[in-house]
């Protein structure tokens, strides 16, 4: 894959990531900001029996409107920027799929490893719930384990395609998700957790809600990116590929390879 054609689909990842931004503010200012406003209310009542109520320097309306809209934006083109790349380095490297399949398969493998995984270790947390002294601690362990799930995702696609010329690709990935499966288990132990830091109070159902309302605004983003950057990557890459058949003379390939 030549730097013009990697250069235009980072491009497009970037619009496609601006696209699923746009998506995931509307779903997150009426999913997921009412609850916040619910916890907020509970954090500030507490605060307020304690005797330690502060003034927001930034109002809520304006946080959850400009700021998320702003927020999710920047990151959604940065999203997608990163995404492009991947994909330019698995396209035509993890099975014979063409530009749409593999831009679909990518943004599963990717909500998967970056996200879903490390959230069934490490939660979202609302306004009030964790501990303020081990905030740190916490975030420095949610990246590692998102760290630890790409790795170790990335290491069992490799097994399984080592292992898929003797046993097949079925039993290799069943053996490769096997691998996956119990890697992750090994650091869901040996990592720390922080099962104790909702305070008294705090209503259950709210706290499942935010972080079921979190988990759908990733699967929006991810989706939502997968859908989109895999019709604009379609339609760069299947002329290119039309072009070069014509030109050869020789029967089309189920995907243009990546090199």
């Amino acid at each position: 894959m030549n730097s013009t054609t990697v250069r235009n689909l980072l491009v497009r990842g970037m619009l496609a990531g601006l696209v699923a931004g746009v998506l995931v503010w509307v779903v997150a200012y009426f999913l997921a900001e009412p609850l916040v406003d619910d916890a907020i209310a509970f954090e500030e009542m507490h605060e307020a029996h304690h005797g330690h109520a502060e003034q927001a320097l930034v109002s809520r309306a304006l946080q959850s409107t400009v700021g998320l809209g702003t927020g999710v934006l920047v990151y959604g083109v940065a999203f997608g920027g990163i995404a492009a790349l991947a994909y330019c380095f698995a396209l035509g490297r993890i099975g014979r799929f063409g530009p749409r399949a593999t831009a679909l398969l990518l943004a599963g493998a990717g909500l998967l490893a970056v996200y879903v995984v490390p959230f069934l270790k490490y939660p979202a947390n609302p306004p009030a719930v964790g501990d303020p002294d081990t905030l740190n601690q916490r975030t420095a362990l949610f990246f590692l384990m998102v760290a630890l799930s790409v790795l170790l995702a990335v290491g069992a696609v490799i097994l399984g395609k080592r292992l898929a010329p003797r046993l097949g690709n079925w039993n290799a990935t069943l053996a490769a998700s096997a691998f996956f499966v119990l890697a992750v288990g090994l650091a869901y132990a040996f990592l720390p957790s922080f099962t104790n830091e909702v305070p008294e109070g705090f209503s259950a159902s709210l706290l499942w809600r935010y972080r079921v309302a979190t988990l759908g605004i990733q699967a929006t983003m991810w989706t939502a990116f997968g859908l989109v950057f895999g019709l604009m990557a379609e339609r760069l890459l299947t002329p290119r590929a039309a072009a070069a058949v014509g030109a050869s003379g020789t029967e089309p390939k189920a995907t243009p390879v990546a090199h």
